[in-house]
């Protein structure tokens, strides 16, 4: 909305809720809120090795509370006080499309020379499971009324990685199961097993290759088994995956396409088989991703302003995982470039082989580059480490750029950083990194 109104369009948002949707206000940021309160309680806890003694650290789950609304809440406005300053029209209400390509609003009716879909996504419970007040899908589990002494997380993605490293740490024991044979599924195997390593020193309780089943609902708890296993928990988690939120948007009316997988039907300018009509986000192909979605908003706007715009490359949409250790990636992993046949080779540094990460305890983390032989191309990065989140973005760049390995071996980083380890993973990849 902001991109075309700055392109000198006449712009409105419909939104049912909250200015700044549902990432801001349920989702990525009350998360990372949570996330940030963990991590600062648990080094409250776990700093006298290093000259601070914190003496009867306590967790004020109301505060923490008031805390992640009180940010959702600031975030909010200022959204709202951007469209304020481009001069667009706020609609609170449900918006579905017409059979005429027309915007309608509870009783009133919005015509527009384009519409763009940004709706976003719901969560998606497991077979035979439905969501209550002791089943919970991930939003509801970022805010619950009081800590849990005791809680199940049944998808080990993301999301459910998220939640199973806040509340270790908050103090709550914590189980989390997963289907498919390793937790963060779309990640590299050796990233994986750092990350797994440190859950299970946490007190996490992993169980892989696992279904829940046999889940009974009580006023007070949820009994299920997985696998040999059975326990009783506080709450149940479900954090297996979400679903495009179209129920009631009129796609059918205005001629909107699906594809095979049940997500609207777009082309590279995020447009729709209906010429005025485009969507972005979790609506569309491609992970469900808040930046994902950002970028694809700005070239809807630039195409339907007739702008010069670029599509958005979905083999560069960065990956970013808040657990403790962060895990950021971007492009392919290692097996996936394998399967795809192409010749490869790979560089990977610990961050503890540089100066920084002794410096700031963060030495089994580790950033791996996967690259391709004759050319230098890199295909995939991946890192993991308590910064990884902020420093996969400059691997991104170098990709997005076309810069290969040899590029990225002669970029001087600053020392001492842990960002140094991104470079001496390149040197790795030709044998000559200096710390290994």
């Amino acid at each position: 909305a902001i991109r075309a109104a700055q392109l000198g369009k006449t712009t409105a948002v419909v939104e049912s809720d909250k200015a700044g949707g549902r990432c801001l206000n349920y989702a990525c940021i009350p998360a990372k809120t949570m996330l940030h309160t963990a991590e600062v309680f648990d080094e409250a806890k776990n700093s006298a090795y290093i000259g601070v003694k914190v003496e009867g650290a306590e967790l004020d789950w109301e505060a923490l509370g008031q805390r992640r609304t009180d940010v959702s809440a600031s975030l909010s406005g200022g959204v709202k006080g951007l469209f304020d300053r481009n001069k667009i029209k706020f609609i609170e209400g449900e918006g579905s499309l017409t059979a005429e390509g027309e915007v309608k609003v509870g009783d009133a009716t919005y015509g527009a020379e384009k519409i763009i879909l940004a709706t976003g996504s719901t969560a998606q419970a497991i077979p035979g499971v439905e969501f209550s007040d002791r089943v919970l899908d991930t939003w509801a589990a970022w805010s619950l009324p009081e800590q849990p002494k005791k809680i199940a997380v049944v998808g080990a993605g993301a999301s459910g990685s998220e939640i199973a490293s806040a509340y270790i740490r908050f103090g709550t024991e914590v189980i989390l199961v997963e289907m498919l044979d390793q937790i963060l599924p779309a990640e590299d195997k050796d990233v994986v097993r750092v990350v797994e390593r440190t859950f299970k020193k946490q007190g996490i309780e992993i169980s892989t290759g696992t279904p829940v089943e046999n889940v009974e609902v009580g006023s007070d708890s949820v009994k299920f088994t997985y696998g040999e296993n059975s326990a009783e928990v506080d709450y149940l988690v479900i954090a297996g995956g979400r679903k495009p939120d179209i129920d009631g948007l009129g796609l059918d009316a205005a001629g909107v396409k699906l594809d095979e997988n049940g997500r609207v039907q777009v082309d590279e300018f995020q447009k729709t088989s209906n010429e005025k009509i485009y969507a972005i986000g979790d609506l569309t192909r491609g992970a469900a991703l808040a930046h994902k979605a950002m970028e694809e908003g700005i070239v809807a706007a630039e195409s339907a302003a007739g702008a010069d715009t670029h599509p958005v490359d979905l083999d560069l949409v960065p990956g970013a995982t808040f657990c403790q250790p962060q895990v950021a990636s971007v492009g392919l992993t290692e097996a996936q470039a394998k399967e795809k046949g192409l010749d490869i080779k790979t560089g990977k540094l610990k961050l503890g082989g540089v100066g920084a990460g002794t410096v700031y305890d963060d030495k089994d983390g580790m950033v791996k580059l996967v690259v391709e032989k004759e050319y230098g191309e890199i295909v995939g990065a991946h890192i993991v480490g308590d910064r990884a989140c902020d420093m996969i973005a400059e691997l991104v760049a170098v990709m997005a750029l076309e810069g290969g390995i040899q590029e990225l071996q002669r970029i001087m980083h600053p020392h001492p950083t842990i960002s140094e380890a991104v470079l001496d993973a390149a040197r790795a990849v030709d044998k000559w990194a200096t710390h290994a």
